[in-house]
């Protein structure tokens, strides 16, 4: 007589609290063989002979559920053709038939896990962003494409993908822009986000990021754009004509302009937080994205965005925002695009050039290190440098002049 069942941890060796393996026991003649499914659940987890209380229940049911029907199928196909039950050939067989079958749900399965994220604002669009790009990709798509070679594939794909082109442009002739540096980086660092939950979860053995270390930088980030105190004005005090989006939006960049908030932190701005002295408005808090402290005192443009909505900051969803911000700044002749985080790029180079610490500024935007913020200096030292290059051409020039 042959049964089966599924049992937690049949050896008692998992300690009080910690997650202990789910075997298949095979039962040939009142004889009990064990096969490990290859996942691990803490003793609370499993009730009633099924998986509860954890974020990844349902898929973790449905690769438990798949494995127990193909060893049944094994034991069946062995009983009809007449063979000794061999307990160690159905567990390969039954693993071999389990990859084949879930081989093809590896995207599905980065879809799910990237809805149980609870990131915010753009570190859940890279999220999306790059699983949008690896559909397009087409190569990684089953588990068994998770290899170096199609990671570097993936990498030579990314390098090849360009802008979006406006109407204007594309009439103009002008040749469409790779994606940045930071971009392709941003795609790699999620996926390898990614497949390191899916080793966690024992759905992959290694994530073939770890035999990649240090293969994809993230490449030059000294090249940081930022509005001169010119276009900052500009900006203020364009003339919006009756567009509640256009004004919001303006009035939205204003306020990150002179905080150095990311539009995350923002968006959850509460003036209840900030300590009042007199005129004066300052807080510490976390930043939502690191959970890093950083320090605020609220300049008199950023109070006079507030006092226009109430003391609140407008609530605008950031892809609206971004698209609003673009508008905006052909409107007021900035030669850059303008989007959220350059506003707090604005921010910290506007503080560096007018006297503040280095120190003191990494404080204000909750960088984890002070290396962030070297960047603006090295781009304002470059700034100067360009200057005095500049000037050192008019000099030559009128030198010449001179001489003639």
């Amino acid at each position: 007589m042959i049964t089966t069942s599924i049992v937690w941890d049949h050896r008692g060796r998992t300690k009080a609290g910690c997650e202990g393996p789910l075997e298949v026991r095979v039962t040939v003649d009142r004889k009990p063989y064990y096969i490990n499914t290859g996942i691990k659940v803490r003793k609370t987890e499993w009730k009633a002979d099924t998986i509860v209380n954890r974020p990844d229940a349902d898929s973790l049911r449905t690769r438990l559920n798949i494995l127990y029907k193909k060893i049944e199928a094994e034991i069946n196909a062995a009983i009809e053709d007449g063979r000794t039950i061999d307990v160690a050939d159905i567990k390969r067989r039954a693993w071999v038939l389990v990859a084949d079958e879930s081989s093809t749900s590896f995207l599905e399965w980065c879809s799910d896990q990237i809805d149980q994220l609870t990131h915010t604002g753009g570190t859940m669009q890279h999220y999306q962003t790059m699983l949008t790009r690896l559909n397009d990709f087409d190569t990684i798509r089953r588990w068994q494409d998770l290899t170096v070679e199609n990671i570097y594939k993936w990498d030579a794909y990314l390098h090849k993908i360009t802008k979006p082109q406006s109407d204007a442009d594309i009439k103009a002739g002008k040749p469409a822009e790779p994606i940045s540096d930071g971009a392709i980086y941003n795609y790699h660092k999620c996926l390898k986000a990614l497949l390191n939950r899916a080793v966690l979860f024992d759905r992959l053995k290694q994530n073939p990021y770890d035999r990649l270390k240090g293969k994809f930088k993230r490449g030059d980030r000294e090249n940081v754009e930022y509005l001169t105190e010119n276009e900052m004005k500009a900006i203020e005090q364009l003339e919006i004509p009756d567009d509640d989006l256009l004004r919001q939006s303006r009035d939205l960049f204003v306020f990150q302009m002179y905080t150095g908030l990311s539009y995350s932190d923002a968006e959850a701005f509460d003036i209840s937080q900030y300590r009042k002295d007199g005129d004066t408005y300052t807080h510490i808090g976390e930043r939502i994205k690191t959970g890093v402290a950083y320090v605020s005192q609220l300049l008199p443009p950023a109070i006079r965005v507030l006092e226009k909505y109430g003391m609140k900051v407008p609530q605008i969803e950031n892809h609206v925002y971004n698209r609003a911000l673009k508008s905006i700044g052909i409107s007021a002749s900035i030669k850059i695009p303008l989007h959220s985080h350059l506003a707090r790029h604005t921010f910290a180079t506007w503080m560096l050039r007018n006297g503040a610490k280095i120190e003191n500024v990494s404080r204000m935007l909750g960088h984890t290190n002070i290396r962030q913020t070297q960047r603006y200096a090295k781009v304002l030292a470059k700034s100067v440098h360009d200057d005095f290059s500049a000037m050192e051409s008019r000099l030559k020039e009128r030198d010449n002049i001179t001489n003639l």
